[in-house]
């Protein structure tokens, strides 16, 4: 089984031929960084153009890589959410076009869904398994019980880790994307010389909370001495937030993980996901995590944690296995929690 997958849902113009032996034929990614870059952030607006004016193009590279044509593919799965609403609905739009021109099943995934099942394309990871979503607007800790059957075991309470990360690096000036910006600063710079706030330290559950450490952040730059910000000094703030953060998830991690072995067993896999799982500062933080609770990580390589094609080739590949597919008139949607299951209508 050969699917086309297309993913729209934020910055990057995405397509990828993906088999059911867990083989990734082609795997295409536009980023539109300098088109975002000059705004500090993505604009909604300029996300969705550049998705209609490179999305066939990727597409075409998509199927040359792969050397198939649209003839060899079996179905078409795109992103319907969530994301931004604009982006998503020129991706959803092209792979419903493609599907009713070519009598192919569609398969309208969750986008959260595709990262969560990325480790079984890469590591084909059994269920259950718990799972670490970590992305620019999304931080939650998951039971993965199989497709489309999800518990929440935390979720954050205000900012998203990824959301901080660009924050934070907008307020030191460290540029855009904040994640990348912000890990390249703090491998020269001193953890210890800012105390920062660890918010929600060995609270009950596994819920997040960053917004207090980002404004502890802006407010040790504004306790600096008067006069230019030295690069040292950047390099220590950014130190200092990013093992803030990798304490924080530590200390939620594990208390998830407690609660996940209570009733899925003492000795599991713990997968990390999403864009913000790039980075290796808090991978290694996760690997003594899952180590001291006789868990094993699994980690995608870095090209598959950020938004990319392949994983929503998988995620439909998952379904279509189930028997699954979607009606062409399945709606688009900014907003779709992973524990609501599967979209209709």
């Amino acid at each position: 089984m050969i699917v086309l997958g297309i993913e729209t849902s934020c910055d990057e113009t995405a397509a990828s031929v993906v088999d059911s032996d867990r083989r990734i034929r082609s795997n295409v990614i536009l980023s539109q960084l300098d088109q975002h870059k000059p705004f500090g952030g993505v604009v909604p607006e300029i996300a969705a153009r550049a998705h209609l004016d490179h999305l066939d193009g990727i597409i075409s590279q998509a199927l040359r890589d792969a050397e198939i044509s649209l003839d060899a593919i079996d179905a078409v799965a795109a992103t319907i959410g969530p994301g931004l609403i604009g982006g998503v609905i020129v991706g959803a739009t092209m792979g419903k076009a493609i599907s009713l021109a070519r009598n192919l099943p569609f398969i309208g995934v969750n986008h959260l869904e595709a990262h969560a099942l990325t480790c079984r394309l890469t590591h084909a990871t059994p269920f259950p398994y718990l799972l670490l979503l970590v992305s620019g607007g999304h931080t939650q800790l998951l039971a993965v019980l199989g497709v489309g059957r999800y518990r929440r075991l935390g979720t954050t309470l205000d900012d998203a880790i990824g959301e901080a990360f660009d924050k934070v690096a907008k307020m030191l000036g460290l540029g855009f994307p904040g994640g990348p910006a912000v890990e390249r600063a703090a491998a020269t710079g001193d953890a210890t010389r800012f105390a920062l706030p660890r918010p929600m330290l060995g609270r009950a559950g596994s819920d997040f909370s960053l917004s207090g450490l980002k404004t502890a952040v802006r407010l040790a730059l504004l306790g600096l001495p008067p006069g230019p910000v030295s690069d040292q000094d950047l390099a220590d703030l950014a130190a200092s937030f990013q093992a803030a953060v990798a304490d924080i998830v530590a200390d939620r991690t594990r208390h998830a993980i407690r609660t996940f072995a209570q009733t899925y067993g003492s000795s599991g896999v713990l997968v990390v996901a999403g864009g913000v799982a790039a980075n290796q500062a808090l991978r290694r933080r996760l690997e003594l995590i899952a180590l001291e609770s006789d868990f094993t990580l699994v980690a995608p390589p870095p090209i598959l944690c950020t938004d990319n094609g392949a994983m929503i080739a998988w995620a439909g590949i998952e379904r279509l296995l189930l028997g699954e597919n979607d009606p062409l008139d399945i709606k688009a949607r900014p907003r779709w929690p992973l524990e609501c299951g599967w979209a209709s209508g």
